[in-house]
């Protein structure tokens, strides 16, 4: 059976998929705050279960939710997508606020004595094999969870929290996988330090140098140019599924990807078949980089209103709808082009 695993965005959803994969090596993680980003997620995991099922139709699936609770919307309209498929659901959930969905559907676990990290790791220990020392780091998780402040464990639960909230190097939008992986290496490396004397300060003096370990390669530098390498280098491999068409020219689109005028112009140079770099933020802002292929400002003011210098430039897309998935923000950004060009034809569209 292969698991799609949907969890929330802090230190218990995470950790509840690092107790996940201790036990399962098929599967696929997606995460989600509240509101309408889990119904993303959750039918962009039955797109893809769909695909799988087109190859082989036997193939066993569950859709498993950790640290999210659903409401009663949610719940009736997920149970109604799966009816009649060979896709089992099944929510393991701490929050209280999940009460009425917990009496109503089956699949549907809540126990607001525990924190979710610890449910996961009880409920798959107890079918396979309990860990001594995946134990100890559940112990941790659940003491700052549910803030059990006299619980040995409580400051270092707190060091691991701010740890993976400040976890922001990596865009989670952009680069999934690679995010989760490096939660999950963090997660790893506090650990080591739960045995040790004053753990927590332990880790939080080693926290700077943890995350230089994972993004250096050949040689050391600073945190910021480390993490720039890395993503420059992780579009570089993707720049075929990030590019973008502008009359003519060819550029590369990113969301929320933070330094635009060092990240964008280090990829041009490294990439000279890439005209220009666009990055649109959550702010509906537009940032527009090129390295003398193309004059940006010009390209501002046509699509936005925008302007600048011919290198850089910016503008405001107005009518941009923020997305948690990529493909959704590529589309509203070539509609924008398409648009401009259709109305340079004197063509509605």
């Amino acid at each position: 059976m292969k698991i799609y695993h949907l969890s929330h965005t802090d230190l218990d959803g995470y950790s509840c998929q690092y107790v996940l994969r201790f036990y399962f090596k098929d599967c696929v993680f997606f995460n989600s705050n509240y509101g309408k980003e889990i119904n993303e997620n959750f039918y962009l995991i039955m797109e893809k279960i769909q695909q799988e099922l087109s190859i082989n139709a036997q193939q066993k699936f569950l859709i498993l939710i950790t640290d999210l609770n659903l409401s009663p919307s949610q719940c009736e309209e997920f149970s109604k997508a799966l009816e009649g498929k060979n896709i089992k659901i099944l929510l393991l959930d701490h929050h209280q606020s999940g009460l009425e969905c917990f009496e109503k559907y089956p699949w549907y676990y809540l126990d607001d004595t525990r924190c979710a990290t610890k449910i996961v790791y009880e409920f798959f220990s107890k079918m396979y094999q309990e860990n001594e020392e995946l134990a100890k780091f559940v112990d941790v998780v659940n003491a700052v969870d549910i803030w059990l402040k006299e619980d040995i464990n409580f400051e270092l639960g707190k060091v691991m929290l701010a740890m993976v909230a400040n976890a922001k190097e990596i865009n989670r939008v952009m680069f999934p996988k690679e995010n989760i992986d490096f939660i999950f290496y963090l997660l790893q490396q506090a650990r080591t330090f739960i045995t040790k004397e004053n753990a927590h300060v332990g880790l939080d003096d080693a926290l700077h140098f943890l995350k230089k370990e994972f993004f250096k390669k050949d040689k050391n530098d600073t945190l910021g140019n480390l993490v720039s390498h890395f993503v420059v280098q992780a579009l570089s491999q993707r720049k075929e599924e990030f590019s973008i068409e502008y009359e003519g020219f060819k550029g590369l689109l990113t969301s929320n990807i933070g330094n635009t005028s060092v990240i964008g112009n280090e990829f041009l140079v490294q990439n000279p078949d890439f005209d220009f770099f666009i990055d649109v933020s959550s702010r509906k802002t537009l940032s527009f980089r090129a390295n003398g292929k193309v004059d940006v400002s010009l390209m501002a003011k046509k699509l936005v209103g925008g302007g600048g210098h011919k290198n850089a430039s910016g503008g405001l897309f107005a009518g941009f709808k923020d997305s948690f998935h990529y493909a959704n923000i590529k589309a509203q950004i070539q509609d924008l082009i398409k648009g401009k060009e259709l109305a340079k034809q004197g063509i509605k569209g």
